[in-house]
């Protein structure tokens, strides 16, 4: 998998409660045996040159068992400021694994923080992915439910889009996901429609505001098709 060229997308979401606020996303990186350190270098060098306050990585970040690209986890891990929560592909290749590579970041799959910006707390929670069950990882929602429900300025992240209902049933402000790679080659987008409430871009329910990243790696054919690969810097206005 080679990293796209690296572009900023500067996107101003609607939130009163966390205005000012920036955020970097990052999704879907699907770094493989093919990926260059040198790439992922480059993909840290452009990031942490940006001004942000916390970095979400919303799963699926390796294509591949831990152990094959140990020298692009490495670079990946000096990343600044990142929380992150597992995709599918990561509980497949080795969720465990990852975690002792990326000693740097955060994980916050079923687990709960607060962030300080502004003198206030800012409620920050991560959902394990919907194919836990499968590898005997408990998915901890009632846990995350409560803690969102009882901080009114708070942001859940989690790998599939389907989890919205999860932030917005909790009254969520921000819910920040990735999965669908916006459909990757059109027009399979179609065909992930069917599976996935969202396919990509900024959506408003109730008081909850619902950003799908398309990521910015591919999986299955190194190609995207009308569904441009993204980092997004997202600022709350």
């Amino acid at each position: 998998m080679k990293l796209p060229r690296l572009e900023i997308k500067n996107l101003k979401v609607e939130s009163e409660n966390l205005y000012g606020l920036q955020i970097l996303h990052l999704s879907d990186l699907h770094i493989n045996k093919k990926t260059k350190v040198k790439d992922i270098n480059n993909l840290v060098s452009f990031c942490n040159k940006l001004k942000y306050d916390f970095l979400a990585l919303t799963g699926d970040i390796i294509d591949c068992k831990p152990d094959k690209i140990i020298p692009q986890l490495e670079a990946l891990n000096l990343l600044k400021g990142v929380f992150y929560i597992s995709g599918n592909h990561d509980l497949f290749y080795g969720i465990k694994k990852l975690k002792a590579l990326l000693s740097n970041f955060t994980f916050l799959d079923n687990k709960t923080t607060f962030i300080r910006y502004q003198n206030k707390d800012i409620a920050l929670a991560g959902i394990s992915d919907r194919f836990s069950k499968f590898f005997k990882i408990k998915r901890e929602e009632k846990k995350v439910f409560e803690f969102l429900k009882n901080n009114k300025d708070s942001i859940l992240l989690a790998h599939q889009p389907k989890d919205y209902s999860l932030a917005v049933n909790s009254n969520t402000k921000l819910f920040l996901c990735g999965h669908t790679h916006g459909g990757q080659v059109f027009p399979f987008h179609y065909f992930v429609r069917l599976f996935q409430p969202f396919l990509a871009g900024i959506f408003y329910k109730k008081d909850t505001c619902i950003y799908v990243n398309k990521g910015l790696g591919t999986w299955g054919i190194d190609f995207r098709y009308k569904a441009d690969s993204e980092i997004t810097l997202l600022k709350l206005i």
